[in-house]
């Protein structure tokens, strides 16, 4: 009896598959990490900054920073309808440490009478946290009469944190 010599398949068309699959999984997860931080990683502009671009930009979804100034708050309890101003305040952090820290930069801001502002409306509940020389960064988009439209509204108060951390640090 002849031992006849039966060929051995190599597996190489499933390990194709395997391979191209994992490429694919791969390549999923770069395009979903590169996408997420380009939608997380959006900047603001300035006050300055958005009165340069103008015209091109009303209608667009833009991201803006300002100091809060106190006296053009004007908030309609009943309709939610919050107005107020903001003042440029510089946007690279190493000009802020330069000008004394945040604080003293929003406190700069809201006295100076010559810093760009611009007039922002707001639909919602009023924030505890706004108030005179608060920053605030806003989504949304300008309208026509260069009145920003704010969708969300985050405040950050330095004033309230930097006053804190003394007496923590006596107490402490």
């Amino acid at each position: 009896m002849e031992l006849k010599e039966t060929p051995v398949k190599s597996g190489t068309p499933n390990r194709a598959k395997f391979i191209v699959g994992g490429l694919l999984i791969v390549a999923a997860i770069v395009y979903l990490i590169v996408t997420s931080t380009k939608a997380s990683a959006q900047y603001f502009l300035t006050v300055d900054e958005l009165n340069q671009k103008g015209a091109e930009i009303v209608g667009r979804e833009i991201r803006v920073s300002g100091a809060v100034i106190g006296d053009t708050i004007q908030y309609d309890a009943q309709n939610l309808h919050l107005t107020f101003d903001v003042a440029h305040v510089p946007g690279d952090n190493k000009e802020i440490e330069a000008q004394g820290g945040l604080a003293a930069v929003l406190h700069e801001a809201v006295i100076d009478p010559t810093r760009t502002r611009i007039q922002v409306e707001y639909n919602g509940v009023m924030p505890d946290l706004l108030r005179n020389e608060a920053q605030a960064i806003m989504t949304g988009r300008m309208n026509e009469n260069g009145v920003f439209i704010a969708e969300e509204l985050l405040l950050k108060c330095p004033t309230k944190y930097e006053e804190a951390v003394p007496s923590q640090a006596e107490g402490g």
